[in-house]
């Protein structure tokens, strides 16, 4: 799958931002609301949606992958996590919105603030598209509006059918079959593993909204997505049938004989709130924190209010899952190091940009068997880009690289047999010894963490303080989670587990795919952050149970130049030692000889 990106000129972007804000000013008056909700997600609780569902980047001009945006009759406001304050700031400047910091002191909640901004509006009702928000989080909307003086919420309403005239269509791209080799398991039993979870939960079967939860279950795949092998549809699962609900045309004969197969019926897609108010079983699983509002309201028989079983069954990968991980990493390692000695013989010899560099790498794993695209847009920061957490380099703000400072690229790819993730800072030329001091905490951060052993069922927040401990002791930290799961040539975000410092009850097992990429950002200076995708495996049993521990996947050289070697330990030199020896071990097979040499020089002990 091959992806481009429309780069639209600043000020122009700018000057259509308040034109729509003044259109959907117009919407709200007409319909008496105060104010608008828009969210980043789309009817399938995404976290990268369709262009269709990107309602919240076209009112705002703000691209990122997480925020949301309200609008009132006289003011605008976006509120966004650390990852983006710096490209908020900058892609929000000139235009009325204000930049809302989560999770920074003094800033104010999105209730707080609307309460605010209508104290002295008459029209007491705002106005968010119940269809792409959960149930949940339209409830707590609702409640907590309402004792901050009584505003109610309107759900039924979408001002952009009206204001936004050149909307892009709901994608029509063809599902393709994922096939038994590579996905592990029938989707006949993946559904009686599922159906054997409702039961557990008292439900007769369950509504899965989630586009890589379907994926997954039907061993399917798409290109509804940018960079996410996904398709758009609902999933009706009963006590004895199951229904897809997608847009026909995207089905082809051959999908519709194997769907028949594995006891899948089709419907098109718009009918899910018509299969919902027929749904013929006793009650039915929603989970209130992915099934939107609207189509909450469409059930009229007994509602589970459970959390869907699929993603913890998704998650834990089978043999052939894991076997296709240590392939794709293989294959994703041979480009990068190729990329890596290219980069080490051109910097300060010719022009090398961000967005050249990112071609470059690119152009390699396109090179690799079963390169199906990238996992998502690569993020090559050169020293104070490398600050922005997801830095996206455009060509308005591409740099020309140096032979001096670090360069952080955090990149991946969608190989048929496994999704990638990889960060790696790589130094240029030159170092301070800040940059150097840096890098080394964040590796000693990065190791320890890999190579922990926990017991079996702890949880990712257990684990992340080993990840940031020696960077507390130097007074830094970094405000992202320490890692995410990784799907199977599915999205490169999987839950339920997570390792970061907010609490995530989700519980560690054998078989889970989890990034460790810790990293620390100096605002105007650099950045930098290493990461490895890891596979859980049993460590050992003893009398005080059972424990794992972590597999690295990746297969990739970490830059040993920036590193103060009298600030590790000898385990942690022990342990690079190791993981290099293994790059070495496994790479070198596939490498011309002049490439081997490269990578015997980058693995060598230190």
């Amino acid at each position: 799958m091959y992806f481009c990106k429309l780069i639209i000129d600043t000020k122009t972007m700018k000057n259509n931002v308040a034109e729509r804000l003044a259109m959907l000013r117009e919407e709200l008056r007409r319909e008496h609301l105060s104010a608008f909700v828009f969210p980043t997600t789309d009817p399938h609780n995404s976290e990268y949606t369709a262009d269709y569902w990107k309602g919240r980047e076209w009112i705002s001009g703000f691209t990122g992958s997480a925020g949301i945006a309200v609008v009132t009759l006289k003011s605008a406001a976006l509120w966004t996590d650390s990852r983006y304050f710096i490209q908020a700031e900058d892609q929000l400047r000139g235009t009325e919105y204000q930049l809302m910091k989560q999770k920074v002191e003094g800033t104010p909640t999105i209730y707080e603030w609307i309460a605010s901004e209508l104290a002295d509006m008459s029209d007491k009702e705002i106005g968010v598209d119940g269809l792409v928000v959960s149930v949940a989080d339209v409830e707590q909307l609702k409640e907590e509006l309402k004792r901050r003086g009584g505003i109610t919420v309107r759900t039924n309403f979408d001002p952009l059918h009206r204001i936004w005239k050149d909307r892009p269509v709901i994608p029509l791209n063809p599902v393709v079959i994922q096939p038994i080799e590579l996905a592990g398991e029938e989707t006949t039993s993946k559904l009686k593993r599922i159906r054997q979870a409702l039961r557990q939960q008292h439900a007769d079967g369950m509504l899965v909204v989630a586009l890589d939860d379907i994926a997954w279950i039907l061993n399917l795949r798409g290109s509804d997505v940018h960079c996410n092998p996904v398709f758009v549809a609902y999933l009706l699962i009963a006590s004895d049938k199951a229904t897809l609900f997608i847009n026909k045309v995207k089905v082809t004969d051959e999908v519709r004989s194997y769907l028949k197969t594995q006891g899948v019926e089709t419907a098109e897609y718009t009918d899910i709130a018509k299969g919902l108010k027929d749904y013929f079983e006793y009650n039915i699983l929603l989970d209130p924190d992915e099934v939107s509002y609207t189509l909450y309201q469409q059930v009229k028989c007994n509602i589970v209010r459970e959390t869907s079983p699929v993603p913890t069954l998704k998650a834990i990968k089978n043999e052939r899952e894991k076997q296709g991980f240590r392939s794709a990493m293989l294959r994703d390692g041979i480009a990068l190091v190729k990329f890596l000695k290219w980069l080490d013989e051109c910097i300060g010899k010719e022009k090398l940009t961000e967005l050249s560099v990112s071609d470059k790498l690119a152009s390699l794993r396109a090179e690799q068997p079963l390169y199906r695209g990238l996992s998502f847009d690569t993020i090559a920061g050169y020293e104070a880009h490398g600050a922005i957490v997801h830095y996206e380099a455009t060509p308005e703000t591409d740099v020309e690289l140096q032979p001096q400072g670090l360069l952080l690229i955090d990149s991946g790819a969608q190989y048929q047999d496994g999704t990638t993730d990889v960060t790696r800072t790589v130094a240029l030329g030159t170092l301070t010894e800040e940059q150097r001091r840096v890098y080394t905490l964040v590796l000693k951060g990065h190791l320890q963490l890999q190579h922990l052993h926990f017991p079996d069922g702890a949880s990712g927040t257990q684990l992340d303080a080993v990840a940031r401990q020696d960077l507390w002791k130097a007074g830094l930290n970094y405000l992202h989670g320490t890692g995410h799961g990784v799907g199977s040539y599915l999205n490169v975000h999987e839950g339920p587990h997570q390792i970061r410092m907010e609490w995530r009850p989700a519980k560690m097992r054998e078989g889970m795919t989890v990034t460790d990429e810790p990293g620390v950002y100096l605002e105007g200076r650099f950045g930098v952050r290493i990461e490895n995708t890891l596979l859980v495996i049993q460590a050992q049993e003893t009398e005080c149970g059972r424990f794992l521990k972590f597999e690295p996947l990746t297969v990739c050289p970490i830059d040993k130049r920036p590193i103060m070697i009298e600030m590790l330990t000898d385990d942690e030199r022990e342990w690079l030692n190791q993981y290099h020896e293994m790059c070495y071990e496994r790479l070198s097979p596939y490498l011309a000889e002049n490439e081997k040499v490269w990578l015997r020089n980058a693995t060598l002990p230190i």
